[in-house]
């Protein structure tokens, strides 16, 4: 199947940026954006056999569902199934969104297949059924590389909401699973958690059976309705225990991992006993996982979620000195869970030294007796989101352990939101950008600080809005070259995934 016209990946990621919208995602207008055109598309795309037949592990939830579906995917791929896995969003290439037995696609056989179905649905949509959106076609495109490259198991994560996701065009699972429930997207899905949890059960199937982590009472009360109504055996799973793992660490750090890795046992064991004929012993709470769980559990990993990474542009004494701490936290819950990790990592009591494997062997990011450390956040968040609940609780949390920000840097996103691109793509500054939702994030910020540090050395606290990204960067690459020797500075970046992606493309060779 040859690559048809526009070989190159700069040419496809121009056409699928061309399909983003430009309506804000706080149009209140979610009635499925006229879901029944996916069905229309899969025909387009002669896929609708290839869906059918299809072994799918499908996952909603607020929190944890990308580290739920990640875990899963290794689980099975330890056993030897051939896996796909379908995650958004990306946080620095397209093609991490679609991962084949462990990695990001080719982007030799990316570019095959999306010109494959972009070419097509050119051809063949029309005013009545048009070009499907940009999440919408990248489902489709998900479909497409899972059917044409015969993966065993398609491990499917919800985009946004369940019911009238693109992902939901998949009629019969093997099994589905609904991580934590909180509040996000609630301009789009509703301002109650009884709504949220209505629109993610919204992936129940008859018969199809499900899991799913402890849910305030609320939510709990909506998915065991929607359950009962298709006759779905809803399961509630606990977290797993270190005894289960025997001893052996979660490849993805954070006490709530424990959660999302047992609920990615319960999907990994229904679907290895139903597809892959495999005899799995029921977990009980006392034993001990099967081997080669223990290794899909521990070898998993997901860009962009409690992860460690030095700064390897900064010449200096020791690598050290400059450490970023990415989590793409952007709910309120998901900030607390944040901040205990990030206020762990840094004391150099974290249990689960998720930075060993990640720099080089060696345990950067903590500090001895000796050094000077400060911590500094790197801060941005979709204006949909509301700063009042999310700056408070990541503060908070932070000083009940003991850990204060010296410094807060609030950016504009980069990656631009209607285009997808590459990293030679990145401004470098822009004199004229609209900082006024940074300025407006400060504020919030300094009220917090101001509120708590009554009396204080008001000289020690500091808030700053940078123009741009490398701006921020090149402020604390500087700051470290004109700091003693002995300083570490440790930077929590979080808000946002695209901040977390644009962070990483500018501290990585």
């Amino acid at each position: 199947m040859a690559a048809a016209s526009g070989d190159s990946y700069e040419e496809a990621l121009a056409a699928l940026s061309s399909l983003i919208t430009k309506r804000s995602r706080a149009d209140k207008s979610n009635k499925g954006d006229r879901f029944e055109l996916v069905f229309d598309y899969l025909k387009l795309l002669d896929l609708e056999e290839d869906i059918l037949k299809m072994k799918v592990i499908h996952v909603a939830g607020t929190k944890g569902k990308g580290s739920t579906c990640a875990f899963t995917e290794s689980i099975l791929r330890s056993y030897g199934f051939r896996t796909g896995l379908f995650t958004s969003p990306h946080l620095i290439d397209v093609r991490e969104r679609f991962r084949l037995d462990g990695k990001d696609i080719s982007e030799e056989k990316f570019l095959v297949y999306f010109w494959w179905c972009y070419n097509r649905l050119k051809e063949r949509t029309n005013e009545e059924i048009p070009m499907p959106t940009y999440f919408r076609f990248l489902a489709l495109l998900a479909f497409k590389i899972f059917a044409a490259e015969e993966v065993d198991a398609a491990i499917l994560e919800v985009g946004l909401g369940g019911k009238f996701d693109a992902t939901n065009a998949v009629q019969k699972p093997v099994v589905c699973g609904i991580s934590s429930l909180g509040y996000d997207h609630m301009e789009i899905l509703g301002d109650t958690l009884g709504k949220i949890a209505g629109e993610k059960a919204g992936i129940f199937k008859p018969g199809v059976p499900a899991f799913t982590v402890p849910q305030p009472d609320e939510a709990m009360r909506v998915l065991e309705e929607k359950a009962s109504e298709l006759d779905v055996n809803l399961e509630v799973v606990q977290p797993l225990t270190a005894r289960q793992l025997s001893g052996q660490k979660l490849g993805l750090d954070g006490e709530h991992q424990y959660l999302n890795a047992r609920l990615a046992v319960s999907l990994a064991s229904t679907w290895l006993q139903q597809i892959g004929n495999l005899e799995v012993p029921t977990l009980t709470q006392m034993s001990i996982l099967p081997e080669k769980f223990i290794k899909g559990l521990a070898t998993t990993s997901l860009q962009g979620r409690a992860q460690v990474v030095p700064d390897q542009f900064i010449e200096t004494r020791t690598s050290g000195d400059l450490v970023f701490y990415l989590d793409g936290a952007h709910s309120p819950e998901s900030m607390d869970v944040c901040a205990k990790w990030f206020s762990l990592a840094v004391k150099g009591d974290n249990k689960s030294e998720r930075s060993e494997h990640l720099v080089n062997g060696s345990s950067h990011g903590k500090c001895s007796g000796e050094e000077n450390c400060q911590q500094i956040l790197l801060f941005n968040c979709m204006s949909v989101r509301d700063p009042n609940l999310l700056l408070p609780h990541l503060r908070n949390t932070c000083a009940n352990y003991g850990v204060h920000f010296k410094k807060a840097l609030f950016v504009p996103n980069m990656s631009v939101y209607h285009k997808v691109g590459t990293t030679a793509d990145l401004p470098e500054d822009d004199p004229h950008v609209d900082l006024s939702w940074q300025l407006t994030l400060q504020k919030v910020w300094e009220r917090l600080v101001h509120n708590e540090r009554e009396g204080e050395d008001s000289e020690s606290i500091k808030s700053e809005v940078f123009t741009s990204l490398p701006m921020a960067i090149k402020w604390l690459r500087d700051s470290v070259h004109e700091s003693s020797s002995t300083t570490r500075f440790q930077v929590l970046v979080t808000g946002s995934l695209h901040l977390v992606g644009d962070v990483l493309r500018l501290i990585r060779k």
